[in-house]
């Protein structure tokens, strides 16, 4: 596994909602805050995106608005002032009941897909809780082709019933996530982790112990791996990740634990041993450090939380 997937799948749960909405005429609908992260894709017309904390966005057709950290918004009509949008919006569901989603599209209407993927918060990688309270994607020739590629792909599910389509659908909006996070990542200027990623010797050891988590790994081992010096690796990465190398496996190897208990029905003498734990009990002293609970209690609470949430709303 590379460190985006692993940051991913530590924290995906269950398959994501969405709607296909058409809308026409002056409209806002306001998406309280929760744990996930929202998102909306542009298929026709256009409009404008306003977050809690007065962040106004434009969207047009092909644009793609990923909101990481679940922060409550409005999505409008863009001919409204943003202001006014905020004051004037109703709860998503009633303007989705009083707009008829399945009515005929409207030549002049707006359409778009929106949607949140359910995410576990408790044990966000660094990578995921740098992200902005925003990552607005507009559609531009020649920029990100598969994220272009994927938003077709969505669109064309959407427009005709075909076989398969309950399976294509969900992955096809797993694949845009990843699409999403991947475009920011080279279009920012100022995350640590793209740097971290971009820092050949950094990347080379965070690539072996997400690859190899149980390896016994060392400094020694983690450097040779990257083909530098000790200290030259201790310095590099944690001036780019933020902790020494060493500290930053102990906290991943706890973190992939959690992932195991909450998705596997392993023992925790086997998940002790795939991420690097001699003993049930290391794994259990380690994983109450971090979390402040057992990873028996853990695993009941997480797994009901996890079937809740990730139900249909």
């Amino acid at each position: 596994m590379d460190v985006v997937s692993d940051a991913i799948s530590a924290v995906h749960l269950g398959h994501p909602w969405f709607q296909r909405v058409r809308a026409s005429g002056t409209w806002c609908a306001r998406l309280d805050a929760y744990d996930g992260a929202g998102f909306h894709v542009v298929l026709k017309g256009n409009c404008r995106l306003v977050t809690d904390g007065g962040a106004s966005v434009s969207l047009g057709v092909g644009d793609a608005v990923l909101l990481p950290h679940g922060t409550g918004h409005v999505i409008a009509d863009a001919r409204l002032d943003a202001e006014v949008a905020a004051r004037k919006a109703v709860p998503f569901e009633q303007w989705l009941g009083e707009t008829s989603p399945r009515a005929r599209p409207d030549r002049d209407g707006t359409e778009m897909i929106c949607g949140r993927y359910w995410l576990d918060c408790s044990r966000m990688h660094p990578l995921m809780t740098e992200l902005p309270e925003v990552v607005h994607l507009p559609s531009r020739v020649g920029t990100h082709l598969e994220l272009r590629a994927a938003i077709d792909l969505l669109a064309g599910e959407l427009d005709e019933a075909r076989p398969g389509s309950c399976v294509a659908l969900p992955n096809l909006l797993d694949l845009l996530l990843v699409y999403m996070i991947r475009a920011w990542m080279t279009e920012t200027t100022s995350g640590a982790w793209p740097s971290a990623l971009g820092d050949s010797v950094t990347a080379a050891a965070l690539r072996a112990m997400h690859s190899h988590p149980a390896a016994p790994w060392s400094i020694d081992r983690l450097a040779a791996e990257a083909g530098v010096s000790r200290p030259t690796l201790a310095r590099r990465f944690t001036a780019l990740v933020g902790r020494p190398p060493m500290a930053y496996l102990t906290w991943w190897r706890v973190i992939l634990a959690a992932t195991l208990l909450r998705d596997t029905k392993e023992t925790l003498a086997a998940i002790a041993d795939r991420v690097g734990y001699g003993s049930p009990y290391a794994l259990s002293h380690a994983f109450q450090r971090e979390f402040g609970t057992t990873p028996g209690r853990y695993r009941e609470v997480t797994n009901r939380r996890a079937t809740s949430d990730a139900s249909p709303r």
